[in-house]
């Protein structure tokens, strides 16, 4: 039996969980900003920053409190090391080197997304080889691991990720922050009046938003300057189907080709009520390999899944040390520039 404690601080949300052998939660304690952030239309990272200072001690110990184990129990602490905001990283990572020094613990340095990926681990075991979508506001990617803790980008986005699309979306309707679970929400009352242009890449497994951004912009004005009153459920609805068609077809089409044991989905838009139901009528056509969705609680930021990837590199040896340092444009292995 492995206890990892696990720290996440990598934008707006403190996190720290207790993970026992990777795939069971004790305890998973989430301080949430949103409702700070909502106020300016998007995360503001100073103040972020400022208010993990004010909660980690709060969520680490509530952590341990819940999971009903002491510092005494623990094997090791992960701590998402970056992709992420600086200030809010380095919250988080010199908290884990606290603890890590006072209680003489391994340090584990997670890559954030890597802890979106293996959040399924709570919903199934893995399967290798396997492909993940890793969807959110800052990464859109598909991931081929032909092992576990192998990671092999095969696609990526040239501009902005699936998460941001929806944010500047949103801004654009006067829906607010944040975006996804807004346009998700109001697509479902909207339908197939309008008509926007299938994004175009040169790979066909890279993705590109910033171009359907655009073009939303543009035919708001051009129904504005005909007079016509727009509707927000239909361009949302518009919107959504377009971006998530042209993603769940790369997908599908990647999949067919790599053949994995297993595909999942990975990050904060993989909570997306409609992907969620494309992916699983896509795939039923692809019965050889299994699809897995995470739960919704591990779909937004969390500490738990970097928990679960904390314990896989915890069996594979992949230590910090107090040197570890917050990195803001962290890379998987395999993930390119």
């Amino acid at each position: 039996m492995t206890l990892i404690l696990a720290i996440e601080s990598s934008c707006d949300e403190t996190a720290c969980a207790i993970v026992r052998d990777g795939k069971e939660i004790l305890s998973n304690i989430v301080s949430s900003q949103i409702n700070v952030h909502t106020r300016y239309g998007g995360v503001v990272p100073e103040v972020a920053s400022r208010i993990h200072v004010e909660n980690i001690s709060t969520v680490i110990t509530e952590a341990l409190e819940t999971a009903k184990v002491t510092m005494d129990d623990i094997d090791a602490v992960a701590f998402t090391q970056g992709p992420g905001l600086i200030g809010s990283l380095h919250v988080g990572v010199q908290a884990a080197k606290t603890i890590a020094w006072a209680y003489n613990k391994p340090l584990v340095p997670i890559n954030h997304m890597t802890g979106h990926i293996y959040a399924n681990r709570f919903v199934s075991e893995l399967e290798f080889p396997m492909l993940a979508l890793v969807i959110s506001g800052g990464h859109t990617q598909l991931i081929w691991m032909k092992d576990d803790w192998t990671f092999e980008e095969i696609g990526t986005t040239g501009d902005d990720a699936i998460g941001e699309a929806y944010d500047k979306v949103a801004r654009v309707l006067g829906l607010g922050y944040p975006g996804g679970p807004k346009i998700d929400k109001i697509a479902k009352e909207g339908g197939p009046h309008y008509t926007l242009p299938t994004p175009k890449t040169a790979n066909p497994y890279d993705f590109s938003f910033s171009g359907l951004k655009t073009a939303v912009l543009q035919m708001i004005q051009r129904e504005e300057k005909k007079g016509n009153e727009v509707s927000v459920a239909d361009t949302a609805w518009c919107f959504q189907e377009t971006a998530l068609q042209s993603m769940v077809k790369k997908t599908v089409a990647a999949v067919k080709e790599y053949q994995p044991k297993m595909l999942v989905l990975a990050g904060g838009v993989a909570a997306n009520s409609r992907l969620r139901v494309l992916m699983e009528e896509e795939m039923a056509k692809v019965p050889q390999t299994k699809l897995v969705i995470p739960p919704l609680y591990c779909c937004t930021d969390n500490a738990a899944m970097i928990g679960a990837a904390g314990y896989v590199a915890f069996t594979h040896g992949l230590f910090g040390d107090f040197d570890a340092a917050a990195d803001p444009g962290m890379l998987m292995p395999g993930e390119k520039y």
